[in-house]
């Protein structure tokens, strides 16, 4: 796979050593639509970092993502200790709140329900506060007397950014259904744009990781399937694309 200019660029003048790969998680919200399913995409605004590209809602963990969670099997999932896992888990959470206005969360006394409608004026002050880590999820959740449905996060993959760029992030990957009354919004500040895609779509500009992703997803013809598959998914162990830059400096990306 071809690497944008910059990130060729990046590769060609690198020479060690490696900047620390920073937690980080990313989730690939679904939805049905007619006989298979869409996927949520945001373009990242061009002054951030990967500027210009397509991903999923997602960010790094945060001190405070520490989430009490359903699923007790997070540590073997994902490869890393139980507090860590959980953190994870909680930045998976919590940045899809912040970015696309979707709680992953139901009431206490009703354990197979999710949330509704989270765009009115009260919830969107909430989620404001989360973004701004003047509220955390925890504080959030027991407030409004809800708990995290973690167990609607779905492991994917694990990726490390690979050791040229000056920003890295050992980032895992999960899917997600899209709750039912919930409405996904560009509501991030850190995008210039967003978009419900076919999983086949191949024309949108996308780092290697997140194309490879939807490439999987995408050979899923339903959603079901892609829950079916999520079950023998490794998340635990992490993918490091490796670099190779030819004689006439074509810089050129081999996925794991």
């Amino acid at each position: 796979m071809q690497l944008p200019p910059a990130m060729s660029q990046r590769a060609r003048e690198f020479t060690g050593p490696p900047a620390e790969a920073r937690p980080a998680a990313t989730v690939v919200l679904l939805r049905p639509h007619g006989d298979g399913f869409q996927v949520y995409v945001l373009r990242r605004a061009s002054t951030m970092v990967f500027g210009g590209v397509y991903a999923f809602p997602g960010g790094v963990v945060d001190p405070t993502d520490r989430p009490s969670t359903i699923r007790t099997d997070w540590s073997a999932r994902l490869g890393v200790p139980d507090e860590q896992a959980r953190a994870v888990v909680g930045a998976a959470a919590r940045e899809l709140f912040e970015e696309a206005g979707i709680l992953l969360a139901g009431p206490l006394a009703e354990p197979d329900r999710t949330v509704t409608a989270t765009a009115t004026d009260d919830w969107e002050a909430d989620r404001a506060a989360v973004a701004r880590r003047e509220l955390t999820m925890t504080d959030l959740l027991v407030r409004r007397g809800l708990r995290l449905r973690d167990d609607l996060l779905l492991p994917w993959a694990r990726w490390i950014t690979p050791d040229f760029e000056p920003r890295r992030y050992d980032t895992w990957f999960f899917a997600a259904l899209l709750p039912e009354a919930q409405t996904a919004r560009d509501v991030s500040g850190e995008a210039e744009g967003t978009a419900w895609i076919a999983p086949a779509t191949g024309d949108l500009p996308m780092l290697p990781p997140t194309r490879r992703t939807l490439d999987q997803i995408a050979a899923c013809p339903s959603i079901p399937d892609v829950v079916a598959a999520s079950a023998h998914r490794d998340a635990a162990t992490p993918l490091n694309p490796r670099i190779s830059v030819a004689a006439d400096g074509q810089v050129t990306v081999h996925l794991p």
